[in-house]
């Protein structure tokens, strides 16, 4: 984990609230992984007090890319940083996915869940592995970096809840289609809790290996606080609690309790 100020290459409003962030920080790019996150501060002063946890959305060439939504003062104020502006950071942080080669993989991306996953797929296809990549929405309008995704050379699927674009229907829907012709060695989800769920539910049904990528608050990212908590079973079926920000944000599907 690195401590810096990472300089501002370029900051891109590619939607009415959502946000391309691209950041000259060599030593936090050198080592991240997809699946894992920086924890940023926002603000020139200690309000707001808490750092901003967000998923690595691409690294390379020693530039970190950041991809989120504005929701409150915190990532408002992140999203006025112009180039040249510098951004305090921690990083990388977390647990990533398990990287396979030579493999037919599947990606479920559930709205800003599509944030870890593109550096995922990007890492996949260089490894040599086919992927699938089932990327779901409110609607249209929520759909972003298409033609970015199309160029790391994997077959993208889009559904749309209103049917605006694509499969009519939650992106688990459209994924539980093809899962009926297709066979996959691994899959993985970042999205919504109940739409991991159900992903969850399908890759078990399926004998799929599987990796979700929890969203939570994580305050801290060092798992002091406790405040990210989620429930586990082991091997034996029993329940523990596990911290998100350092245990996760990557699980085993089947080992989460879905049920609280």
């Amino acid at each position: 984990m690195q401590k810096l100020e990472a300089e501002v290459v370029a900051s891109i409003r590619i939607g009415p609230d959502i946000c391309l962030l691209r950041l000259k920080a060599p030593a936090i790019a050198a080592t991240a992984r997809p699946g894992q996150f920086v924890h940023l501060r926002c603000g020139e002063s200690l309000d707001p007090l808490l750092r901003r946890p967000l998923s690595i959305h691409d690294s390379g060439d020693g530039e970190l890319t950041l991809f989120y939504q504005v929701k409150g003062r915190g990532t408002a104020w992140l999203s006025r940083q112009h180039p040249g502006s510098k951004v305090d950071l921690l990083g990388p942080l977390g647990r990533g996915f398990t990287l396979v080669s030579g493999r037919r993989l599947a990606l479920v991306a559930g709205g800003l869940g599509m944030a870890p996953l593109f550096f995922l797929a990007r890492q996949a296809r260089e490894l040599g592995n086919e992927v699938d990549f089932f990327y779901g929405a409110r609607n249209s309008r929520g759909l972003h970096r298409l033609e970015a995704l199309e160029d790391l050379g994997i077959r993208l699927f889009i559904a749309t809840d209103d049917g605006s674009a694509g499969f009519r229907g939650p992106v688990t829907a459209l994924w539980e289609k093809q899962l009926k012709d297709n066979h996959y060695d691994r899959a993985y989800a970042c999205g919504p809790r109940p739409a991991l769920a159900a992903f969850a539910r399908l890759a078990a049904a399926a004998a799929v290996p599987a990796e979700v990528s929890l969203e939570e608050r994580m305050a801290c990212g060092f798992g002091a606080c406790r405040g990210c908590v989620t429930a586990l079973r082991d091997s034996r079926g029993e329940k523990y609690y596990e911290n998100v920000c350092t245990g996760g944000p990557v699980f085993d599907a089947a080992a989460v309790c879905w049920e609280g």
